[in-house]
């Protein structure tokens, strides 16, 4: 199943049709429809999608004007629009076998379009009106194999979805993890360095407590020797003042201080 069957071509407007249109009216109508057929079996496809439109324009309930409308427009690949032109023609026609055509035709547009589930729909109508045709059975089989594809796809999409966004959250908390362990290590770091700082002045402090008890008792410092030889002076002084006055004499040094 590698393609899909376009069954049916443009229908060719009968001359009779407009016979209570008035003349003038019908010959025109009918010369855009037959001209547009014409432009159609020669590959001209936009060309006929205009004597298709103002044949239209001219008679909003030409059922011919419809069809012919969507068949240029499936051929111009606008689908959407298409499809439109379809369900415009079902409006202006009771024929069963008719309306298969046309529901064999919205089928074919709505499986180019991709939409698979509508399409397998239109092909049930088709069937429907029409249980024996076998170009729209091969249709509708390849539009079923083509929606059981389609979920598929969309559920490994999905899942390949489920996955990425797994790796992502799983990515995302490893490089949590990351950076809480590099500011646990950065904490560490400076918690050590806190804590050398604290033990070298604790073995600054014990150092200096050290030499302070390792000092000798009796060792004095340099101010309180120059008040003591201060005060020896002085007592010198006044000793040799009291002998003179006791004796009118001076009594000599022994040391100089």
């Amino acid at each position: 199943m590698n393609r899909i069957k376009f069954k049916y071509g443009a229908i060719i407007l009968s001359a009779g049709l407009f016979a209570s249109a008035g003349i003038v009216n019908a010959q025109s109508t009918r010369s855009l429809i037959n001209g547009g057929v014409d432009l159609y079996k020669e590959g001209k496809f936009a060309d006929s999608e205009t004597n298709f439109t103002r044949a239209v324009g001219k008679d909003q309930e030409l059922f011919e004007g419809h069809f012919n409308l969507g068949d240029a427009l499936y051929k111009m690949g606008k689908y959407d629009k298409a499809i439109d032109s379809y369900k415009n023609a079902l409006g202006f026609t009771e024929d069963p076998y008719t309306k298969a055509k046309i529901f064999h035709n919205i089928g074919n547009s709505l499986l180019k379009s991709q939409q698979y589930q509508d399409a397998v729909e239109a092909y049930k109508s088709a069937l429907k009106l029409n249980p024996d045709d076998p170009e729209t059975k091969y249709n509708l089989s390849y539009a079923l194999e083509k929606m059981k594809q389609d979920k598929q796809q969309n559920k490994q999409n999905q899942k390949n979805k489920n996955d990425k966004n797994k790796d992502d959250k799983n990515k995302d908390q490893n490089k949590q993890d990351q950076q809480n362990k590099d500011q646990n290590k950065d904490q560490n770091k400076d918690q050590n360095k806190q804590n050398q700082n604290q033990n070298q002045n604790q073995n600054n402090q014990n150092q200096n407590d050290k030499q302070q008890q390792q000092q000798p008792k009796n060792q004095i410092s340099k101010s309180e020797a120059e008040r003591i030889l201060a005060a020896l002076r002085n007592k010198e002084s006044q000793l040799q003042k009291k002998l003179r006055q006791q004796k009118g004499r001076v009594i000599p040094k022994e040391k100089d201080w």
